[in-house]
Protein backbone atom coordinates (compact mmCIF):
# COMPACT_ATOMS: atom_id res chain seq x y z
CA UNK A 1 0.00 0.00 0.00
CA UNK A 2 1.11 3.59 -0.58
CA UNK A 3 0.37 6.82 0.42
CA UNK A 4 -0.31 9.67 -2.76
CA UNK A 5 0.64 12.44 -0.91
CA UNK A 6 -0.67 15.19 -2.89
CA UNK A 7 -2.28 16.97 0.13
CA UNK A 8 -3.23 20.37 0.18
CA UNK A 9 -2.45 22.69 3.13
CA UNK A 10 -0.80 25.74 4.06
CA UNK A 11 2.77 24.30 5.37
CA UNK A 12 5.76 25.64 5.52
CA UNK A 13 8.33 24.68 3.17
CA UNK A 14 12.42 23.62 4.17
CA UNK A 15 14.79 25.88 1.93
CA UNK A 16 18.73 25.23 1.59
CA UNK A 17 19.95 28.08 3.91
CA UNK A 18 22.07 29.67 5.52
CA UNK A 19 26.09 29.47 6.52
CA UNK A 20 28.42 30.71 3.93
CA UNK A 21 28.33 34.51 2.28
CA UNK A 22 29.62 34.92 -1.20
CA UNK A 23 32.99 36.04 -1.59
CA UNK A 24 34.21 38.73 -3.88
CA UNK A 25 36.91 39.22 -5.62
CA UNK A 26 37.16 43.03 -6.87
CA UNK A 27 35.12 45.91 -5.25
CA UNK A 28 31.32 46.06 -6.74
CA UNK A 29 30.11 48.83 -9.38
CA UNK A 30 28.51 51.34 -7.54
CA UNK A 31 27.92 53.66 -10.52
CA UNK A 32 25.68 52.09 -12.60
CA UNK A 33 27.57 53.03 -15.65
CA UNK A 34 27.55 49.54 -17.75
CA UNK A 35 25.34 47.76 -15.43
CA UNK A 36 21.88 49.98 -15.38
CA UNK A 37 18.70 48.72 -17.36
CA UNK A 38 18.93 47.80 -20.68
CA UNK A 39 15.92 46.91 -22.72
CA UNK A 40 14.01 43.98 -21.46
CA UNK A 41 16.27 43.31 -18.66
CA UNK A 42 14.99 43.12 -15.17
CA UNK A 43 17.37 44.62 -12.43
CA UNK A 44 17.58 43.65 -9.19
CA UNK A 45 19.36 45.12 -6.31
CA UNK A 46 21.28 42.02 -4.97
CA UNK A 47 23.51 41.99 -1.38
CA UNK A 48 24.88 38.53 -1.89
CA UNK A 49 27.63 37.78 -4.44
CA UNK A 50 27.57 33.45 -4.22
CA UNK A 51 30.28 31.91 -3.61
CA UNK A 52 29.15 29.12 -6.56
CA UNK A 53 26.41 29.14 -9.19
CA UNK A 54 27.06 25.26 -8.41
CA UNK A 55 23.99 23.95 -5.72
CA UNK A 56 26.02 20.63 -4.92
CA UNK A 57 28.90 23.24 -3.81
CA UNK A 58 27.64 25.73 -1.89
CA UNK A 59 25.64 25.85 1.52
CA UNK A 60 23.68 29.11 0.92
CA UNK A 61 20.77 28.72 -2.32
CA UNK A 62 19.70 32.52 -2.63
CA UNK A 63 17.87 34.26 -5.25
CA UNK A 64 21.60 35.05 -7.12
CA UNK A 65 22.31 31.30 -7.78
CA UNK A 66 19.05 29.14 -7.16
CA UNK A 67 16.83 30.98 -9.93
CA UNK A 68 18.16 28.61 -12.68
CA UNK A 69 17.08 25.20 -10.89
CA UNK A 70 13.48 24.03 -10.53
CA UNK A 71 12.18 21.56 -7.92
CA UNK A 72 10.76 18.13 -8.10
CA UNK A 73 7.74 19.75 -6.25
CA UNK A 74 6.31 23.18 -4.55
CA UNK A 75 4.30 25.51 -3.26
CA UNK A 76 1.86 28.34 -4.20
CA UNK A 77 1.62 31.19 -2.52
CA UNK A 78 -1.30 29.85 -0.47
CA UNK A 79 1.25 26.91 0.69
CA UNK A 80 -0.87 24.24 -1.78
CA UNK A 81 1.48 21.83 -3.06
CA UNK A 82 2.17 21.54 -6.59
CA UNK A 83 3.63 18.99 -9.12
CA UNK A 84 6.86 21.17 -10.99
CA UNK A 85 9.51 18.37 -12.78
CA UNK A 86 7.61 15.60 -11.05
CA UNK A 87 4.03 15.16 -11.75
CA UNK A 88 3.51 12.75 -8.65
CA UNK A 89 4.87 11.03 -6.15
CA UNK A 90 4.01 8.54 -3.65
CA UNK A 91 5.71 7.42 -0.22
CA UNK A 92 5.97 3.39 1.01
CA UNK A 93 3.74 2.61 3.70
CA UNK A 94 6.75 2.10 5.98
CA UNK A 95 7.78 5.97 4.69
CA UNK A 96 11.41 4.46 3.11
CA UNK A 97 10.67 4.86 -0.62
CA UNK A 98 9.92 7.93 -2.43
CA UNK A 99 8.70 7.39 -5.92
CA UNK A 100 8.42 10.22 -8.07
CA UNK A 101 6.79 10.33 -11.80
CA UNK A 102 8.85 12.75 -14.04
CA UNK A 103 8.05 15.51 -16.17
CA UNK A 104 8.69 13.89 -20.03
CA UNK A 105 9.17 17.21 -21.69
CA UNK A 106 11.94 18.70 -19.73
CA UNK A 107 14.86 19.60 -20.95
CA UNK A 108 18.41 21.16 -19.40
CA UNK A 109 20.24 23.95 -20.44
CA UNK A 110 22.50 21.86 -22.53
CA UNK A 111 19.71 20.68 -24.57
CA UNK A 112 20.03 17.04 -23.01
CA UNK A 113 16.37 15.61 -21.57
CA UNK A 114 16.16 15.52 -18.40
CA UNK A 115 15.16 11.52 -17.33
CA UNK A 116 15.03 9.74 -13.70
CA UNK A 117 18.83 8.38 -14.79
CA UNK A 118 19.89 11.81 -15.11
CA UNK A 119 17.93 13.10 -11.97
CA UNK A 120 19.82 9.91 -9.99
CA UNK A 121 23.09 11.17 -11.38
CA UNK A 122 22.11 14.49 -10.12
CA UNK A 123 21.32 13.07 -6.37
CA UNK A 124 24.51 11.02 -6.35
CA UNK A 125 26.71 13.84 -7.12
CA UNK A 126 24.89 15.87 -4.47
CA UNK A 127 25.21 13.01 -1.55
CA UNK A 128 29.43 12.65 -2.68
CA UNK A 129 30.35 16.22 -2.83
CA UNK A 130 27.26 18.93 -1.09
CA UNK A 131 28.31 20.38 2.53
CA UNK A 132 25.17 20.07 3.14
CA UNK A 133 24.18 16.92 1.97
CA UNK A 134 23.14 15.47 5.59
CA UNK A 135 19.85 18.15 5.03
CA UNK A 136 18.52 15.42 2.44
CA UNK A 137 18.16 12.94 4.89
CA UNK A 138 19.32 9.33 5.42
CA UNK A 139 19.67 8.21 1.83
CA UNK A 140 20.67 4.69 1.22
CA UNK A 141 20.06 4.50 -2.73
CA UNK A 142 18.42 6.52 -5.38
CA UNK A 143 17.42 4.68 -8.96
CA UNK A 144 15.93 4.64 -12.20
CA UNK A 145 13.34 1.90 -12.31
CA UNK A 146 12.51 3.54 -16.31
CA UNK A 147 12.84 6.34 -17.61
CA UNK A 148 10.42 8.63 -16.02
CA UNK A 149 10.38 7.41 -12.24
CA UNK A 150 12.50 7.70 -9.80
CA UNK A 151 13.33 6.18 -6.32
CA UNK A 152 14.56 7.38 -3.70
CA UNK A 153 14.93 4.75 -0.67
CA UNK A 154 16.14 5.65 2.96
CA UNK A 155 17.34 3.70 5.65
CA UNK A 156 14.42 5.23 8.18
CA UNK A 157 11.62 7.45 7.33
CA UNK A 158 12.15 11.14 6.63
CA UNK A 159 9.16 13.11 7.39
CA UNK A 160 10.86 16.47 6.37
CA UNK A 161 11.77 15.21 3.16
CA UNK A 162 8.68 17.11 1.06
CA UNK A 163 10.23 20.54 2.84
CA UNK A 164 13.63 19.65 1.36
CA UNK A 165 12.34 19.16 -1.86
CA UNK A 166 10.21 22.15 -2.27
CA UNK A 167 13.38 24.52 -0.93
CA UNK A 168 15.27 23.15 -3.88
CA UNK A 169 18.24 21.17 -2.09
CA UNK A 170 17.54 18.35 -4.39
CA UNK A 171 16.63 20.19 -7.52
CA UNK A 172 17.96 18.19 -10.34
CA UNK A 173 21.17 20.02 -12.14
CA UNK A 174 22.50 18.36 -15.43
CA UNK A 175 25.38 16.24 -13.99
CA UNK A 176 26.39 15.25 -17.41
CA UNK A 177 27.24 18.87 -17.93
CA UNK A 178 29.17 18.95 -14.83
CA UNK A 179 31.13 16.23 -14.84
CA UNK A 180 32.61 17.58 -18.62
CA UNK A 181 33.17 20.93 -16.86
CA UNK A 182 35.06 19.97 -13.42
CA UNK A 183 35.31 22.72 -11.34
CA UNK A 184 34.49 25.03 -14.14
CA UNK A 185 30.13 24.04 -13.40
CA UNK A 186 30.53 26.93 -10.94
CA UNK A 187 30.76 29.32 -13.20
CA UNK A 188 28.66 28.12 -15.87
CA UNK A 189 26.11 25.73 -14.48
CA UNK A 190 23.09 23.64 -16.26
CA UNK A 191 20.06 23.24 -15.16
CA UNK A 192 16.17 22.83 -16.21
CA UNK A 193 15.09 27.07 -15.17
CA UNK A 194 13.39 29.59 -16.72
CA UNK A 195 16.80 31.52 -17.19
CA UNK A 196 19.93 30.37 -18.55
CA UNK A 197 23.65 31.49 -16.92
CA UNK A 198 25.01 34.28 -19.18
CA UNK A 199 27.95 36.43 -17.35
CA UNK A 200 29.88 36.82 -14.44
CA UNK A 201 31.12 40.41 -13.27
CA UNK A 202 32.76 39.20 -10.03
CA UNK A 203 31.65 41.72 -7.17
CA UNK A 204 29.52 43.52 -9.70
CA UNK A 205 27.01 41.93 -11.58
CA UNK A 206 25.61 38.85 -12.47
CA UNK A 207 23.29 37.95 -15.83
CA UNK A 208 20.91 35.25 -16.92
CA UNK A 209 19.15 35.25 -20.49
CA UNK A 210 16.05 33.78 -20.69
CA UNK A 211 15.78 30.09 -22.21
CA UNK A 212 13.71 30.04 -25.26
CA UNK A 213 13.08 26.22 -24.98
CA UNK A 214 11.35 26.71 -21.73
CA UNK A 215 7.50 25.68 -21.75
CA UNK A 216 7.18 23.35 -18.10
CA UNK A 217 6.19 26.64 -16.21
CA UNK A 218 4.59 25.58 -12.92
CA UNK A 219 0.91 25.67 -12.76
CA UNK A 220 -0.14 28.55 -10.95
CA UNK A 221 1.42 31.07 -13.53
CA UNK A 222 -0.13 32.37 -16.10
CA UNK A 223 2.61 32.18 -18.45
CA UNK A 224 4.34 28.42 -18.95
CA UNK A 225 6.46 29.59 -21.41
CA UNK A 226 9.43 30.93 -21.96
CA UNK A 227 9.67 34.49 -19.79
CA UNK A 228 8.61 37.83 -21.36
CA UNK A 229 11.82 39.48 -19.78
CA UNK A 230 15.07 38.70 -22.13
CA UNK A 231 17.70 38.58 -18.96
CA UNK A 232 17.36 38.86 -15.76
CA UNK A 233 20.68 41.09 -14.14
CA UNK A 234 21.71 40.96 -10.22
CA UNK A 235 23.86 44.03 -9.60
CA UNK A 236 25.58 43.68 -6.53
CA UNK A 237 25.31 47.17 -4.19
CA UNK A 238 26.22 46.27 -0.48
CA UNK A 239 25.88 50.33 0.56
CA UNK A 240 22.46 51.01 1.19
CA UNK A 241 23.01 54.77 -0.31
CA UNK A 242 23.85 53.70 -3.68
CA UNK A 243 20.94 51.06 -3.67
CA UNK A 244 18.39 54.09 -3.26
CA UNK A 245 19.99 55.75 -5.47
CA UNK A 246 20.22 53.70 -8.32
CA UNK A 247 16.72 52.71 -7.85
CA UNK A 248 15.34 56.15 -7.68
CA UNK A 249 17.54 56.93 -11.11
CA UNK A 250 15.17 53.58 -12.22
CA UNK A 251 18.69 51.98 -13.16
CA UNK A 252 17.38 49.38 -11.20
CA UNK A 253 13.73 48.21 -11.20
CA UNK A 254 13.96 45.81 -8.39
CA UNK A 255 14.90 47.05 -4.67
CA UNK A 256 15.10 43.41 -2.95
CA UNK A 257 15.49 43.64 1.21
CA UNK A 258 15.06 47.56 1.57
CA UNK A 259 16.90 49.63 4.28
CA UNK A 260 13.75 49.37 6.71
CA UNK A 261 14.45 53.32 7.44
CA UNK A 262 14.01 54.16 3.83
CA UNK A 263 10.21 52.39 3.10
CA UNK A 264 8.98 55.31 4.45
CA UNK A 265 10.36 57.70 1.79
CA UNK A 266 9.99 54.89 -1.28
CA UNK A 267 6.35 54.43 -0.42
CA UNK A 268 5.56 58.01 -1.57
CA UNK A 269 7.66 57.89 -4.25
CA UNK A 270 5.53 57.44 -7.77
CA UNK A 271 4.55 53.62 -9.19
CA UNK A 272 6.67 51.92 -6.67
CA UNK A 273 5.43 49.39 -5.20
CA UNK A 274 6.16 47.72 -2.13
CA UNK A 275 5.81 43.86 -0.95
CA UNK A 276 6.34 42.16 2.65
CA UNK A 277 7.58 38.94 3.02
CA UNK A 278 7.93 37.62 6.88
CA UNK A 279 11.73 35.58 7.01
CA UNK A 280 11.24 31.79 7.79
CA UNK A 281 13.89 32.01 11.23
CA UNK A 282 14.76 33.49 13.87
CA UNK A 283 17.47 36.23 15.18
CA UNK A 284 18.59 34.95 18.76
CA UNK A 285 20.99 34.67 21.60
CA UNK A 286 23.10 31.88 21.09
CA UNK A 287 24.26 31.27 25.24
CA UNK A 288 27.66 29.12 25.28
CA UNK A 289 26.50 26.37 27.69
CA UNK A 290 30.04 25.08 28.09
CA UNK A 291 30.58 28.31 29.33
CA UNK A 292 30.95 28.35 32.91
CA UNK A 293 28.74 31.19 33.55
CA UNK A 294 25.87 29.84 30.95
CA UNK A 295 26.01 26.03 32.31
CA UNK A 296 23.67 27.29 35.26
CA UNK A 297 20.38 28.17 33.47
CA UNK A 298 19.43 30.95 36.31
CA UNK A 299 22.11 33.14 34.35
CA UNK A 300 20.26 32.10 30.71
CA UNK A 301 17.31 32.71 32.13
CA UNK A 302 18.06 36.62 33.74
CA UNK A 303 19.32 37.31 30.49
CA UNK A 304 16.03 36.44 28.53
CA UNK A 305 14.07 38.21 31.42
CA UNK A 306 16.45 41.45 30.70
CA UNK A 307 15.50 41.40 27.58
CA UNK A 308 12.48 43.85 25.55
CA UNK A 309 11.76 42.74 22.25
CA UNK A 310 9.53 45.77 21.04
CA UNK A 311 12.49 48.12 21.11
CA UNK A 312 14.57 45.49 18.92
CA UNK A 313 11.97 45.66 16.31
CA UNK A 314 10.84 48.70 16.59
CA UNK A 315 14.08 50.57 16.35
CA UNK A 316 16.95 48.48 14.81
CA UNK A 317 14.48 47.26 12.41
CA UNK A 318 12.13 50.22 12.36
CA UNK A 319 9.28 48.47 12.77
CA UNK A 320 9.95 45.40 10.15
CA UNK A 321 9.60 42.47 12.08
CA UNK A 322 7.88 40.76 14.86
CA UNK A 323 9.25 39.62 18.19
CA UNK A 324 8.85 35.85 18.64
CA UNK A 325 9.67 34.44 22.39
CA UNK A 326 9.60 30.59 21.09
CA UNK A 327 11.85 28.62 19.63
CA UNK A 328 9.96 28.29 16.26
CA UNK A 329 9.33 31.64 13.77
CA UNK A 330 5.03 31.57 12.50
CA UNK A 331 6.25 30.76 9.07
CA UNK A 332 7.88 27.67 10.09
CA UNK A 333 6.23 23.95 9.76
CA UNK A 334 6.09 22.88 13.84
CA UNK A 335 5.02 26.49 14.44
CA UNK A 336 2.79 25.97 17.59
CA UNK A 337 0.34 29.25 19.14
CA UNK A 338 0.16 27.50 22.09
CA UNK A 339 4.18 27.15 22.97
CA UNK A 340 5.03 30.86 21.74
CA UNK A 341 1.71 31.79 23.98
CA UNK A 342 3.88 29.65 27.08
CA UNK A 343 7.19 31.60 25.92
CA UNK A 344 5.71 35.05 25.78
CA UNK A 345 4.15 34.24 29.50
CA UNK A 346 7.48 32.87 30.91
CA UNK A 347 10.04 35.31 29.27
CA UNK A 348 8.18 39.22 29.10
CA UNK A 349 10.56 41.51 30.54
CA UNK A 350 10.84 41.56 33.98
CA UNK A 351 14.02 42.91 35.66
CA UNK A 352 12.76 42.10 38.96
CA UNK A 353 12.79 38.22 38.29
CA UNK A 354 15.72 38.78 36.26
CA UNK A 355 17.89 40.26 39.25
CA UNK A 356 16.20 37.57 42.12
CA UNK A 357 17.95 34.46 39.85
CA UNK A 358 21.05 36.14 39.29
CA UNK A 359 21.00 36.97 43.64
CA UNK A 360 19.93 32.66 43.72
CA UNK A 361 22.91 32.25 41.61
CA UNK A 362 24.99 34.06 43.77
CA UNK A 363 25.22 37.47 41.84
CA UNK A 364 24.64 41.00 43.83
CA UNK A 365 25.67 44.56 43.27
CA UNK A 366 27.74 44.66 46.54
CA UNK A 367 29.31 48.65 45.78
CA UNK A 368 26.61 49.92 44.23
CA UNK A 369 28.02 50.44 40.70
CA UNK A 370 24.71 49.24 39.25
CA UNK A 371 26.70 46.20 37.52
CA UNK A 372 26.18 42.72 40.02
CA UNK A 373 29.57 40.83 41.36
CA UNK A 374 30.28 37.50 42.95
CA UNK A 375 33.30 36.74 44.81
CA UNK A 376 34.42 40.18 43.92
CA UNK A 377 34.25 40.10 40.46
CA UNK A 378 31.88 41.86 37.80
CA UNK A 379 29.32 39.63 35.80
CA UNK A 380 31.04 41.20 32.39
CA UNK A 381 29.99 39.25 29.31
CA UNK A 382 30.86 39.13 25.38
CA UNK A 383 28.59 39.34 22.99
CA UNK A 384 29.71 38.24 19.15
CA UNK A 385 27.88 40.41 16.30
CA UNK A 386 27.99 40.56 12.62
CA UNK A 387 28.68 44.05 11.01
CA UNK A 388 25.01 43.93 9.78
CA UNK A 389 23.92 46.78 10.34
CA UNK A 390 20.37 46.24 11.73
CA UNK A 391 22.10 43.34 14.08
CA UNK A 392 24.33 46.54 15.31
CA UNK A 393 21.72 48.20 16.09
CA UNK A 394 19.86 45.56 18.21
CA UNK A 395 23.20 44.56 19.66
CA UNK A 396 23.38 48.14 21.15
CA UNK A 397 19.97 48.41 22.36
CA UNK A 398 20.93 44.59 24.37
CA UNK A 399 23.86 45.94 26.14
CA UNK A 400 21.75 48.82 27.51
CA UNK A 401 18.83 46.65 28.63
CA UNK A 402 21.57 44.27 30.09
CA UNK A 403 22.97 46.88 31.87
CA UNK A 404 19.37 47.66 33.47
CA UNK A 405 19.66 44.34 34.96
CA UNK A 406 23.27 45.13 36.29
CA UNK A 407 24.97 42.63 33.86
CA UNK A 408 28.08 44.17 31.78
CA UNK A 409 28.12 43.16 27.96
CA UNK A 410 30.62 43.93 25.83
CA UNK A 411 30.19 43.58 22.36
CA UNK A 412 32.81 42.30 20.28
CA UNK A 413 31.99 43.49 16.27
CA UNK A 414 33.24 40.23 13.92
CA UNK A 415 32.85 38.75 10.81
CA UNK A 416 30.57 36.22 9.90
CA UNK A 417 33.39 33.69 9.59
CA UNK A 418 35.58 34.29 12.67
CA UNK A 419 32.05 34.37 15.03
CA UNK A 420 31.56 30.83 13.42
CA UNK A 421 34.91 29.64 14.12
CA UNK A 422 35.00 31.04 17.44
CA UNK A 423 31.98 28.98 18.23
CA UNK A 424 32.62 25.66 16.59
CA UNK A 425 35.75 26.28 19.05
CA UNK A 426 33.21 27.09 22.30
CA UNK A 427 35.64 30.66 22.78
CA UNK A 428 32.67 32.90 22.87
CA UNK A 429 30.09 33.82 25.77
CA UNK A 430 27.10 34.83 23.77
CA UNK A 431 26.32 35.29 20.02
CA UNK A 432 23.86 37.16 18.14
CA UNK A 433 22.88 34.78 15.44
CA UNK A 434 20.16 33.69 12.67
CA UNK A 435 18.28 30.22 11.03
CA UNK A 436 16.08 30.29 8.27
CA UNK A 437 14.70 27.03 7.93
CA UNK A 438 11.16 25.98 6.90
CA UNK A 439 10.55 22.90 8.94
CA UNK A 440 10.76 22.27 12.49
CA UNK A 441 14.13 20.06 11.57
CA UNK A 442 15.66 23.00 12.29
CA UNK A 443 15.86 22.24 15.94
CA UNK A 444 17.37 18.96 15.19
CA UNK A 445 20.06 20.72 13.03
CA UNK A 446 20.89 23.13 16.15
CA UNK A 447 20.26 20.98 19.50
CA UNK A 448 20.68 17.63 18.18
CA UNK A 449 24.05 15.69 19.85
CA UNK A 450 25.22 14.15 16.58
CA UNK A 451 25.59 17.63 14.63
CA UNK A 452 28.62 19.39 14.83
CA UNK A 453 27.84 22.67 14.08
CA UNK A 454 26.00 23.80 17.50
CA UNK A 455 25.55 27.10 18.04
CA UNK A 456 25.05 26.38 21.40
CA UNK A 457 27.09 23.47 22.70
CA UNK A 458 23.60 22.09 24.34
CA UNK A 459 22.67 18.58 24.89
CA UNK A 460 19.30 17.10 26.40
CA UNK A 461 18.66 13.46 25.80
CA UNK A 462 14.99 13.72 26.57
CA UNK A 463 14.98 16.21 23.47
CA UNK A 464 17.65 14.32 21.29
CA UNK A 465 15.19 11.32 21.49
CA UNK A 466 12.21 14.02 20.46
CA UNK A 467 14.15 15.49 17.46
CA UNK A 468 15.08 12.09 16.20
CA UNK A 469 11.58 10.74 16.46
CA UNK A 470 10.21 14.18 14.50
CA UNK A 471 12.53 12.82 11.81
CA UNK A 472 10.77 9.98 11.93
CA UNK A 473 7.10 10.46 12.21
CA UNK A 474 5.12 10.27 8.99
CA UNK A 475 1.38 11.04 10.58
CA UNK A 476 1.61 14.81 10.55
CA UNK A 477 -0.76 15.87 13.58
CA UNK A 478 1.94 13.31 15.34
CA UNK A 479 4.89 14.72 14.06
CA UNK A 480 3.26 18.23 15.47
CA UNK A 481 2.79 16.60 18.84
CA UNK A 482 6.70 15.65 18.88
CA UNK A 483 7.43 18.84 18.20
CA UNK A 484 5.35 20.87 20.56
CA UNK A 485 6.87 18.40 23.80
CA UNK A 486 10.51 19.29 22.38
CA UNK A 487 9.72 22.94 22.05
CA UNK A 488 9.04 22.64 26.08
CA UNK A 489 11.57 21.28 26.70
CA UNK A 490 13.78 24.28 24.91
CA UNK A 491 11.66 26.75 27.00
CA UNK A 492 12.41 25.09 30.68
CA UNK A 493 16.11 24.67 29.50
CA UNK A 494 16.75 27.67 27.87
CA UNK A 495 20.04 27.06 25.97
CA UNK A 496 19.12 30.10 23.23
CA UNK A 497 17.07 33.58 23.53
CA UNK A 498 15.65 33.84 20.29
CA UNK A 499 14.52 37.18 19.68
CA UNK A 500 12.42 38.47 16.56
CA UNK A 501 11.48 37.18 13.13
CA UNK A 502 12.56 39.87 10.28
CA UNK A 503 10.40 41.11 7.50
CA UNK A 504 11.91 41.43 4.24
CA UNK A 505 10.69 44.31 1.85
CA UNK A 506 11.08 44.60 -1.51
CA UNK A 507 10.74 47.85 -3.69
CA UNK A 508 9.59 47.57 -7.21
CA UNK A 509 9.22 50.10 -10.13
CA UNK A 510 8.36 49.81 -14.00
CA UNK A 511 7.39 46.24 -13.20
CA UNK A 512 4.63 43.92 -13.25
CA UNK A 513 3.80 40.63 -11.85
CA UNK A 514 6.69 40.27 -10.29
CA UNK A 515 5.71 38.26 -6.69
CA UNK A 516 7.73 36.33 -3.54
CA UNK A 517 5.98 33.75 -2.56
CA UNK A 518 5.77 33.16 1.58
CA UNK A 519 5.97 29.93 1.48
CA UNK A 520 9.55 29.18 -0.45
CA UNK A 521 11.09 32.71 -0.30
CA UNK A 522 11.92 32.71 -3.92
CA UNK A 523 10.97 35.32 -6.48
CA UNK A 524 8.47 34.07 -9.30
CA UNK A 525 9.35 35.37 -13.15
CA UNK A 526 7.43 33.93 -15.13
CA UNK A 527 5.00 36.54 -15.54
CA UNK A 528 7.01 39.67 -15.11
CA UNK A 529 6.80 42.48 -17.57
CA UNK A 530 8.59 45.59 -17.71
CA UNK A 531 6.43 49.03 -18.10
CA UNK A 532 7.50 50.96 -21.50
Amino acid sequence: MKIHRWKQGAISVLAATALIAGCTSQPANQTGSDTSAKGNTLVIASLTDPDSLDMHKTSWLSMENSLIYEPLLTRDATGKLHPRLAEKYEISQDGKVWTFTLRKDVRYHSGDPMTAASVKDSFDRLLAISPVKGLAGPIEKVEATDEHTLKVHFSQPFAPFVNVIVGGLVSPLDAKKAKELGDGFSDNPSATGPIIFDKRERGASLTYKKNPDYNWGPEYATNKGPLQVDSIMFRLMKDDDTRLMEFKKGTVHVLYDAPPNSVAELETLPGVKIEKVMDVGNKYIAFNNKHPLFSDVRLRKAVALSVDRDPLVQVALNGFGKPVYGPLAPTIYGYSEAIESKAKQLYTRDLGKAKQLLAEAGWTDSNGDGIVDKDGKPLSVEMLVSQEPAFQRAVQILQSQLKEAGIDMKISVQEMTTIKDRISKKSYDMALMYYGWFDADILYLIFEKSNSTSRTHYNSPELDVLLNKGRLEMNEQARLKVYEDAQEILLNDLPWVPLWVSETVIATRGVKGFTVNPYTQGITLHDVTLEK
